[in-house]
């Protein structure tokens, strides 16, 4: 039985203080509403985590490294750049008379093999207007995205691949230069490519 559950009803509180969207400034008022809130989220916390206490691994994987906190840095500053380039991209092509979209599935072959870092990547996409991620071969370890505009599958494949760089580190403790592995989509029953997917492996396009 783990004996982290009171770590994660405290987690889960303070993610219950994000969720409530409360001001932590120390207004008039402000700190009361704050400890309010807090022992709010510990009601609801602790009792959660304690019943799902038999979920939880007794070890935490998690890498005690120095140099991964710059990379962790890293990810998040290109996240929100391509959350922002991604919004005027996407707006623009919705107000657009023509609607200059080309819409296709690429498939995206990765390196990182840890279900953290293939999971934080694969959100990453999601939340990226323009892009989704349809479904993770795990036989294979490729994503399937899908994109608003695939004209140049690697203007795509590009921000997940930097992404990639920074998980290698952040995650597995990897050298970002590992070679990005050649696996195309499995072949469909006719020999070629899955109907509506692009393949994009290393440095060249799958076309």
């Amino acid at each position: 039985m783990s004996r982290r559950w009171p770590f994660i009803g405290v987690s889960l509180a303070v993610l219950w203080l994000f969720v409530r969207g409360v001001d932590p400034t120390p207004l008039p008022g402000g700190l009361a509403v704050l400890a309010e809130e807090f022992l709010v989220g510990l009601l609801v916390g602790f009792p959660t985590a304690f019943a799902l206490r038999n979920f939880y691994r007794d070890d935490i994987a998690v890498r005690p490294s120095v140099r991964a906190v710059p990379y962790a840095v890293l990810y998040v500053a290109v996240f929100l750049r391509e959350l922002v380039t991604a919004n005027v991209d996407v707006a623009y092509r919705v107000l657009a008379p023509s609607m200059p979209i080309d819409p296709d599935v690429v498939a995206v072959p990765l390196r990182v093999e840890s279900d953290a870092a293939i999971t934080t990547i694969a959100n990453s996409i999601t939340l990226t207007p323009g892009t989704l991620t349809m479904d993770h071969d795990a036989t294979t370890n490729t994503l399937y995205v899908h994109a608003i505009n695939c004209r140049d599958h690697e203007s795509v494949v590009a921000p997940i691949r930097t992404w990639e760089d920074y998980a290698l580190v952040i995650f597995e403790d990897r050298d970002p230069s590992t070679p990005v592995p050649e696996r195309p989509p499995e072949p469909s029953a006719d020999g070629g490519q899955p109907d509506g997917v692009a393949a994009v492996g290393g440095e060249t396009d799958g076309e």
